[in-house]
Parts: structure tokens; C-alpha cells; sequence
């Protein structure tokens, strides 16, 4: 179906004072299976708020703002409680978008009953329509354990940037028999949709034709169902984005000129105007 229109989509909730329309569902997304649609992070309402209105309706709250609004050199450091305050920054500046939270490393790794305590949150407190969490393996129980608690649970295998530092790196994953079995226990966990970071396109090709729910490809080819970009390297904002990752504008400079222009009208008292 269309993104913006089709049985598929969350209908509008309109009664006679106004309540906003209702937000796209888990299960929304997962019916766009074998439709192109894309995904954008998010961070905070106005950008959160473009994103919208430029038509994209569903937003990640990465754990990637550690990098690139924190400044951090990893996404470790991040905790719940920094996830639910951008979560609510980005349900605030939008309406209908379907929220999608990370959940940070270390709040799931512990115990099934420590995941589905910080998955709580973040949906009671930050908002999420959804949460994601990293790994194929053993994570297959924690998303089966949030999942059950009726929080829609979106997958990501290949590379995962909360412990590739750590040692795996972030080179292309290329093991066919590994990310297979990965991408269907992530699957019959309870995943909604599942996330193949940097992974080898005709991998990416063939777990996504073996499988009943979307993959969202990030620098692994065109073959999957959706594509997701983080904000500040699609809008030119970071200056160490990934060779995977086009840039649609130059904001960062843009920026850059106009408070130049800012900084020279005010040393020449041009601003404000007389």
C-alpha cells in the first residue's frame, strides 16, 4: 500500500474537540513488508517535526545521538534515562509518526526481567511506539520477553555499534549462515521488523526474501524493504559520516555561513538594524 494512504495505515481520530490523529502501529509497518519505505533518526522535536512533515512516519530515537549530539566517541555512555528525555522531545514535536526508541547498552543484557523493566519505560515515560535492541542471539529471548509484555519490539543484527568498539569493529558482515539464523530467531522472537547494519547486499538480499517481516538496511544495499539514515548525516550535519551514508544537503556549513554572517553584522553594528 502507500506510504500515505491504504488499509495499512493508522486511522486519523478526529472527535469534536480535536484530539491529534493517531499514530502509525507496529503492525503498520510490518504490512509494508516488500514496499520501499524509509526511517530518519530523530532527536529532538523541530528536526523530528520535519521529518514528519516531509513525510517520513517513522522515526528512530538512535542511541546514535551519543555521537552525534552528545559528542561522545562511542554510544555506550548512554543511559535510559538519556533515551526517554529525547524520546519525549521527538513524540512531542510530531503527531502521527511511529516513535521507534533504542534501548541503550546495558539495559537489556542482565536478565529478561531487567529488559522488559527499561522496555516499560521507555514506552511509559519516553513515549516509544516501539523500542529496538542489538543482537541475534541471546537478545532472541529478551525481545520474546518484551515482546509478550505486548511492546512491539523492532531486531538489528550485523554490525552493532553499542559493541562493535568493543572489539568486533565495523567491518561488512559476511557470514551467510550466521546472519540467516540470526534474522529468523529475531523473527520468531516476536520482532516486528528487523534492522541488518552493514551487512553484505546479497546476504541482505536473501534474509530479506527468507523472511516474513521488514529489514531496514543501513550500508547493507538496496535489496532490503526499508532504508533507515541517521539525521545528521543525511542532512550534512556531522562532519565522520560512513561511506554508506549520502548526504541530501549541507546544513553544517549553511550553519556555519549564517552565524558568520550573524557574527560580522554584529561586530559592524549592523545588527540589530537602527
Amino acid at each position: 500500500m502507500s506510504a500515505h494512504g491504504g488499509s495499512d495505515q493508522a486511522r486519523p481520530y478526529e472527535p469534536a474537540h480535536g484530539r491529534a490523529v493517531r499514530r502509525l502501529t507496529a503492525g503498520a509497518v510490518r504490512r509494508r513488508k516488500g514496499t520501499p519505505f524509509p526511517i530518519v533518526t530523530a532527536y529532538d522535536a523541530p528536526f523530528a517535526g520535519f521529518a514528519e512533515a516531509a513525510g517520513i512516519d517513522i522515526l528512530l530515537v538512535g542511541d546514535s545521538l551519543a555521537n552525534v549530539v552528545l559528542g561522545y566517541d562511542e554510544t555506550t555512555p548512554i543511559t535510559v534515562e538519556v533515551m526517554i528525555h529525547h524520546a519525549q522531545a521527538v513524540v512531542r514535536g510530531t503527531s502521527r509518526a511511529h516513535i521507534v526508541v533504542d534501548m541503550p547498552f546495558g539495559s537489556y543484557h542482565v536478565s529478561d526481567e531487567d529488559a522488559v523493566r527499561n522496555a516499560i519505560r521507555l514506552v511509559k515515560e519516553g513515549g516509544a511506539c516501539s523500542v529496538k535492541l542489538e543482537g541475534g542471539g541471546m537478545e532472541a529471548d529478551r525481545i520474546a520477553a518484551i515482546a509478550a509484555t505486548g511492546i512491539p519490539v523492532m531486531g538489528h543484527i550485523g554490525v552493532m555499534p553499542q559493541t562493535a568498539g568493543l572489539g568486533p569493529g565495523y567491518k561488512k558482515r559476511a557470514n551467510r549462515e550466521r546472519l540467516l539464523e540470526q534474522a529468523k530467531k529475531v523473527e520468531a522472537a516476536g520482532a516486528y521488523a528487523i534492522v541488518l547494519e552493514v551487512v553484505d547486499s546479497e546476504i541482505a538480499e536473501e534474509i530479506t526474501a527468507s523472511i516474513a517481516i521488514p529489514t531496514v538496511g543501513i550500508g547493507a544495499g538496496p535489496h532490503c524493504d526499508a532504508q533507515v539514515l541517521v539525521l545528521h548525516d543525511a542532512l550534512g550535519i556531522y562532519s565522520q559520516s560512513p561511506p554508506f551514508a549520502k548526504r541530501f544537503a549541507e546544513l553544517g556549513s549553511a550553519a556555519t555561513n549564517a552565524l558568520a554572517e550573524y557574527a560580522r553584522e554584529v561586530r559592524e553594528r549592523g545588527f540589530p538594524a537602527r
